[in-house]
């Protein structure tokens, strides 16, 4: 998605809104919802739904009440009501669709401790809310340095400002507890502020910074992905995924989360095979499965004792002769299954062009041999020195 302040540039190039991440029509945003709604217009009698979200720094979102009935639309940067002082943020999501999303997220409208929208930004409370953002990259590494030198076992991945500029909140990550009192104290003497530590899970983390996946897009989590559910091996298992930790984990060093995107469609399509460890007994002896293709519904099995011959049949076949095995009858072998299915390894490369040849239109090297051959004798042939004809030439 793009902001409709995007356009294109001279020779072809992007021009972008450089508004880095504070775009007008929240479009090119983390986490940006589609206001499908907003076209709609209300019933008769029915007063607008006084709830909008306000997003925050890497895509962090809340719910506020809008009391005094202000004017907001999409873009607005409105001053927000916090635990002490205010906040700073920008209006996504107004209308009916926020009673929706709240819905979806399970909060309670009507609870007494909802925040309140105190007023839409002044330039005053943009210039000090500008001023602190700016003021978050250089903290950040200090504040490392700082972990480094007290030797805590912790990773300081962020830090955001409240609007007002009182209050830092540093995000961290770490495997085990850390004690940071000692941490907090040099914090709050170097950078005279409050301080508030909170820890985040390693993909939250990873939804914060955002990046480039391996699929070459940018990562689920930060631009869409709102709920993290756990992913486990046994997901790549089923996908018959080899268990490479480099190729199945992602940049916060977890499992993928794509990996639970198609599981249920392999669970559906395993349903029609039969278990991997179930034998299949005939009168030529007892044959194990090796391997399973759930694409072409095919499995492979050996007779034990002769586990380099593998022989391929279907799991409509498979079942059948487990079918036969319960009832206490053997087949004569798996080859009377295996020779029906004939497998066609030869691949045919058909014209999709509708060209004969794509290097019809090169000239052929062998006449201009016989060109260069032909000049060549002709200069090597002895010359007389009065003329410049050759001897041979008649006069």
């Amino acid at each position: 998605m793009a902001c409709a302040s995007c356009s294109t540039g001279k020779d072809g190039q992007p021009k972008g809104c450089k508004n880095n991440g504070t775009c007008g029509t929240d479009s090119c945003n983390k986490l940006t919802v589609f206001d499908w709604l907003a076209n709609m217009s209300l019933p008769n009698g029915e007063t607008p739904f006084d709830f909008v979200e306000v997003r925050f720094k890497n895509g962090r979102k809340q719910y506020y009440k809008n009391t005094n009935n202000l004017t907001l639309s999409i873009g607005d940067i409105v001053a927000t009501q916090a635990q002490s002082g205010h906040d700073i943020g920008m209006v996504t999501l107004t209308g009916e669709l926020v009673r929706v999303q709240m819905k979806r997220k399970k909060i309670n409208p009507k609870k007494e401790e909802v925040l309140k929208i105190y007023r839409k930004a002044s330039q005053k409370d943009i210039d000090i809310w500008s001023a602190a953002r700016d003021k978050e990259e250089p903290m950040k590494v200090k504040a490392r340095q700082y972990a480094i030198d007290l030797k805590l076992q912790m990773k300081i991945s962020d830090i955001e400002f409240q609007g007002d500029s009182s209050k830092a909140t540093f995000y961290y990550t770490a495997e085990d507890r850390v004690d940071f009192r000692e941490l907090i104290k040099v914090f709050a003497r170097e950078f005279r502020t409050r301080i508030e530590m909170k820890q985040v899970g390693f993909r939250q983390e990873a939804s914060r910074l955002g990046g480039i996946g391996s699929c070459g897009r940018e990562l689920c989590c930060s631009t869409w992905l709102v709920d993290f559910r756990s992913v486990s091996t046994s997901a790549a298992r089923y996908q018959q995924l080899s268990l490479n930790p480099q190729k199945l984990a992602g940049q916060c060093g977890k499992l993928k989360c794509c990996l639970n995107y198609e599981l249920d469609s392999y669970l559906d399509a395993l349903k029609e095979f039969p278990k991997t460890d179930t034998k299949l007994y005939t009168e030529k002896g007892t044959a194990v499965c090796q391997k399973t293709d759930i694409f072409k519904g095919h499995l492979w099995y050996a007779y034990e004792g002769e586990w380099m011959n593998w022989h391929v049949i279907t799991a409509a076949q498979a079942r059948e002769i487990i079918a036969l095995n319960k009832k206490k009858e053997k087949v004569a072998s798996i080859e009377e299954y295996a020779s029906d299915l004939i497998i066609d390894t030869k691949t045919e490369f058909e014209n999709v062009v509708g060209q004969d040849s794509l290097t019809r239109f090169d000239r052929p090297k062998g006449n201009k041999k016989r060109r260069n051959n032909k000049n060549r004798k002709r200069n090597n042939k002895p010359r007389n020195k009065k003329s410049s004809k050759p001897i041979n030439a008649k006069k």
